[in-house]
């Protein structure tokens, strides 16, 4: 049994996913991209490149990565790309997309004859965090005037819109998607590509999948355009967990387990957007608030219920642990780094990498 805590992913959860990722690609005419600021544990790339396209990035590193370990199409997105970046970025990347026009007029023409995008921001999104909001007041995600973008228009061929934050609802989706036909409908007929980016949930159990791609292809054939999806959380939704096991059992208004493992180094999001994980075997008579080893007060993955009280050594299973982790993970206070272990599809589970103090040591000065 590998000692916690560890990332555990589950390849047949993963493929899953993966399948529905297949059928929306077949049925919608869509490429489909993984976007590499949720996930980006290339030791599963090996199961996930026959079901997508490619990767799309947000910064120089993450280009790279998508170019040598998943290869297919490689998009190349930042908010700014630096000087000393953009020879690199082209050199790694099949399409550049700009977030501004003023990083178009400075870079446009580094970009060697590659396809050139810009990022449209149509105002208006489905977003449930102001933080997370691409369409919030005096927003740095973007270009909204269709005349200004009329005016380059001549010097792209696409453009990425990712408005569609934690979306479950297709009738959102679709109305969102309406709202940029009907608004931005004179510049989409001059381009040969338009990326939705992610945030769709299609692979969420229920989620109307054949009218969703239907929707796609509508607006593909209206426009003359290839689709792409660039998702995150919907490919490793509900694949990974975190391992840990409980330290200590304390009481103080509540019952409390303390457990080797923390929201702030490990899994971030739940302190950002004030979220709890899935927690315990769902049902039970025993409610622990389970609580990570660091010295931040509010370092809590939840509440969760248990068929039997706790003790120290249990281990416990905490759901969700996929999208934006791996990526996020960090040092604070010393905390030991989770491994990264696979649990393939005939049930063995292996470790693909660990972390030491050395890698602590290795990464300050």
């Amino acid at each position: 049994m590998l000692p916690t805590p560890y990332y555990l992913i589950d390849k047949a959860a993963l493929l899953r996913n993966l399948e529905i990722i297949n059928t929306v690609r077949q049925q919608s005419g869509a490429k489909v991209l993984l976007a590499l600021k949720c996930f980006a544990t290339w030791s599963v790339f090996d199961t996930m490149r026959p079901f997508m396209d490619g990767t799309t990035s947000s910064s120089l590193y993450e280009v790279k990565l998508g170019h040598q370990k998943f290869g297919g199409e490689t998009h190349a997105y930042s908010v700014a790309f630096a000087d000393h970046e953009i020879a690199e970025v082209v050199a790694h990347c099949d399409k550049i997309i700009f977030n501004s026009l003023s990083q178009l007029e400075r870079f446009g023409t580094a970009a060697q004859g590659k396809p050139v995008g810009v990022r449209l921001n149509p105002g208006v999104s489905c977003a449930g965090f102001d933080l997370a909001d691409p369409a919030r007041p005096f927003s740095r995600l973007g270009e909204s005037s269709l005349q200004k973008l009329l005016e380059v228009s001549g010097q792209i061929s696409g453009v990425m819109i990712h408005n569609n934050c934690e979306n479950r609802d297709f009738a959102r989706f679709d109305a969102l998607l309406a709202d940029v036909e009907q608004r931005y409908g004179e510049l989409l007929k001059q381009l040969d590509w338009v990326s939705l980016g992610g945030g769709i949930s299609f692979t969420a159990p229920g989620y109307p999948v054949a009218e969703f791609c239907a929707r796609l292809r509508r607006f593909a054939d209206t426009w003359g355009v290839q689709v792409y999806l660039e998702p995150g959380e919907a490919t490793v939704r509900h694949t990974t967990t975190l391992e840990v096991s409980v330290l200590d059992i304390g009481f103080n208004g509540k019952p409390l387990a303390v457990v080797d493992s923390s929201t702030e180094a490990h899994m971030l999001d739940l302190l950002i957007y004030r979220e709890t994980a899935p927690l315990g075997e769902g049902q039970g008579d025993h409610v622990y608030e389970i609580c990570g080893k660091t010295c931040l007060a509010g370092d809590i993955f939840g509440e969760g219920r248990f068929s039997k009280p706790l003790t120290v050594g249990d281990r416990i299973s905490i759901g969700d642990a996929g999208g934006y982790t791996m990526v996020k993970k960090n040092w604070f206070n010393g905390v030991t780094m989770p491994s990264i272990a696979i649990r393939e599809t005939d049930g063995t589970v292996r470790q693909v990498r660990d972390f030491s103090y050395d890698d602590y040591v290795a990464s300050l000065s």
